[in-house]
């Protein structure tokens, strides 16, 4: 198994032109650049060169049956290297770019590396409504995989402080473009059989696919068992967690224990939206957990409505509070 750098200098680049340059530079080289997008913050490796991908798992500790997002700059790229069935295809027309990753099978002539797709047959493609992802992955001129920038099974980065304060010494560079406007993951659709799949909840409303198909999703269970591959990121039980426990749909906080509220609640030491909007509390998400993660307290956290923004938002807190190994 490839074994993770630690003497690394983790460039810090601008999202300008020198930048970008800069950052697609590394990426042809092999080497991993995050980058910004408007969900949290990826991590890039080129999406063909397995020995780019196994970097970006060493990097992370990630376990490498856990499949990569290949991030392309159009809808063109992903085509080259993905078939898109009509109802991929009337999503990535109505969704991207944005919060959608649409697992898709792979071409016969594909030449994603197997470690994009841990050797499944399909392969989750997204185009990142951020200007400075997309500028990126055009001047490498080709799909990027891109988990999380962050050590895997933690907290999601959403700054590009936040990917420093967890991989500085480990990646080549980090593109500094302020904070992630969505905040958590993009949403994850694949097929089976005449159902579409709700694979995993994120910053796109599942409802606002129903619209779009004029039908349901097919929901299933999210839990992971012994054993089990995931078919998309994000499907571990325990993931997006801090150090701290977690419990979950609280009214107030133990004496052991700091509360992230939602709403309006008395004694919350943070809170992911007064108003209880929630896409301010997505945005918010991981910047508070990992703000409360520092004091060294268990977290108590207030119910989010399950619905909308809330489904994801809820999917990500239940994997935080989750047993861990």
């Amino acid at each position: 198994m490839t074994q993770a750098r630690t003497d690394l200098t983790t460039e810090r680049l601008q999202p300008d032109d020198t930048g970008i340059a800069r950052g697609a530079e590394i990426l042809r080289a092999g080497g991993l650049v995050s980058f910004p997008t408007e969900t949290v913050y990826g991590l890039g490796g080129d999406a063909c060169s397995d020995a780019a991908v196994a970097g970006i798992f060493a990097a992370k500790d990630r376990p490498s049956f856990n499949p990569l997002i290949a991030h392309v700059a159009d809808l063109q790229m992903a085509r080259a290297y993905a078939d898109f069935p009509e109802e991929a295809l009337r999503l990535a027309t109505a969704f991207w770019p944005g919060p959608l990753t649409i697992v898709v099978p792979l071409r016969q002539d594909s030449a994603l590396a197997g470690l994009t797709t841990s050797g499944l047959p399909t392969v989750g493609m997204r185009m990142p409504d951020h200007t400075t992802a997309r500028r990126l992955i055009a001047a490498f001129g080709g799909p990027v995989a891109a988990p999380s920038a962050n050590p895997s099974g933690r907290i999601s980065p959403t700054s590009a402080d936040h990917v420093i304060d967890g991989l500085s010494g480990r990646i080549d560079a980090v593109i500094d473009d302020g904070a992630c406007p969505v905040g958590v993951e993009s949403t994850i659709v694949g097929f089976d059989g005449d159902d579409v799949v709700l694979l995993r909840p994120g910053g796109l409303p599942a409802e606002n696919i129903e619209r779009c198909l004029a039908r349901k999703l097919k929901r299933p269970d999210f839990s992971m068992g012994e054993g089990d591959q995931p078919i998309a990121p994000g499907q571990l039980t325990s993931h997006y967690a801090p150090q701290a426990m977690v419990r979950l749909n609280a009214d107030h906080a133990l004496p052991h224990e700091v509360l992230l509220g939602f709403g309006r609640v008395e004694g919350a030491t943070e809170n992911l939206s007064d108003s209880g909007d929630l896409q301010e509390a997505a945005a918010n998400l991981f910047a508070m957990l990992r703000k409360l993660d520092a004091t060294r307290r268990a977290i108590a956290v207030s119910p989010v409505p399950d619905h909308g923004l809330g489904r994801a938002i809820n999917d990500r807190l239940r994997r935080a509070a989750a047993p861990r190994d």
